[in-house]
C-alpha cells in the first residue's frame, strides 16, 4: 500500500495536470458508471491527500448542481496509469477514466472509488490523525493520543487514527533515527521525543513527495550494504533483519507487531 508521501505527490501532480479543466469521466469497467456520468464534463477544481486517501473536487459552475467530491483509497492493488491524448481503447478493469485537455489517467483496482458528501469528508477527517504533509495538521492531537496509550510506539505510529499517512518504512526509520525502541509504550515517549519524531516525519515525507522516492539515510551513513531490493531505498533497518546495523554493527532485529513486520537495532534503539 502506498505511504502518505506517494498520495501527496499524486495529488500535486494531478492538480497540475487537470486543475481548472473540464474533464471527461467514464467507468469502462462499469462499477463507477452512474457516478462517472454525474461528473462527466465538470471542472476539476482540486486534488488533495489526507493520509493515504485521495480526494477530488469538481464544480460545473451551476448552483443548482453544486460541487461534487470523489474519494479514492488505492489499497494494496490500486494504481493510476497516464496516457497522452488520444487515449487508447480501455484494457482491463478500469474503474475510472479521467481525460483532460492534454492527457488522461486510468484508475485500476482501488479499495474505494466513490462519491463523497461534505458529511462523508467530515467523518473521514474525524477518524484520521494529523497528516505530517498537510499545512493544517495539528501534531498536538497525535502527541496526546500517544501520551495516553500503553500500546507500543511502533504500533501507534502505524495507526492512521493517531498519525495519517505513515507506513512501515517511515515507522521503522524515524524510530531508528530518533534512537527509540519501537516496543516502548506510548506513555513513556517524552514530549521532546515526540517533537523530534514529528519533525523528522514532516521532513522525510516531504522529500519523498518531491522526489517520488523514500530517502531516509543521512548523507554520512549513505554507504555500505545496498538497498534491500533493486529500485528500493537504502534503509537503516527496514527489511534488513539479521544484517549489521549501519552505525554499530549489531544484527538488525525483527518481529511481528500487530500483524506487521517490525525492524529495529537492539543497540542503537535501546
Amino acid at each position: 500500500m502506498p505511504e502518505g508521501h506517494a498520495l501527496h505527490r499524486l495529488a500535486r501532480r494531478q492538480q497540475q495536470q487537470f486543475g481548472g479543466q473540464r474533464v471527461r469521466v467514464s467507468s469502462p469497467q462499469g462499477r463507477f458508471g452512474p457516478e462517472a456520468a454525474l461528473l462527466d464534463g465538470k471542472r476539476f477544481t482540486a486534488a488533495q491527500a489526507w493520509g493515504k486517501h485521495l480526494l477530488y473536487t469538481f464544480d460545473d459552475g451551476d448552483p443548482a448542481t453544486g460541487n461534487a467530491m470523489v474519494h479514492i483509497h488505492l489499497g494494496i492493488y490500486g494504481a493510476f496509469t497516464e496516457e497522452t491524448l488520444p487515449m487508447p481503447d480501455p484494457v482491463g478493469q478500469i474503474r475510472m477514466r479521467m481525460v483532460g485537455d492534454d492527457l488522461g489517467v486510468d484508475l485500476r483496482g482501488p479499495n474505494a472509488c466513490e462519491l463523497y458528501t461534505p458529511p462523508d469528508l467530515e467523518a473521514l477527517v474525524r477518524r484520521l490523525g494529523p497528516d505530517p504533509l498537510r499545512a493544517d495538521a495539528d501534531p498536538s492531537l497525535a502527541a496526546a493520543a500517544i501520551a495516553r496509550s500503553r500500546r507500543a510506539i511502533g504500533s501507534l505510529l502505524m495507526d492512521q487514527k493517531v498519525i495519517a499517512g505513515v507506513g512501515n518504512i517511515y515507522r521503522a526509520e524515524v524510530l531508528f533515527r530518533a534512537g527509540i525502541d519501537p516496543l516502548r509504550p506510548g506513555t513513556t515517549v517524552t514530549p521532546e521525543e515526540f517533537a523530534a519524531i514529528w519533525a523528522d516525519l514532516v521532513a522525510l515525507m516531504e522529500v519523498g513527495a518531491q522526489r517520488g522516492r523514500i530517502h531516509v539515510v543521512r548523507p554520512d551513513d549513505d554507504h555500505g550494504a545496498p538497498a534491500y531490493a533493486s529500485n528500493r531505498p537504502r534503509t537503516y533497518v527496514y527489511r534488513r533483519a539479521g544484517e549489521p546495523c549501519r552505525l554499530c554493527g549489531t544484527p538488525i532485529a525483527w518481529q511481528e507487531l500487530e500483524g506487521r513486520n517490525l525492524f529495529w537495532c537492539p543497540s542503537c534503539q535501546s
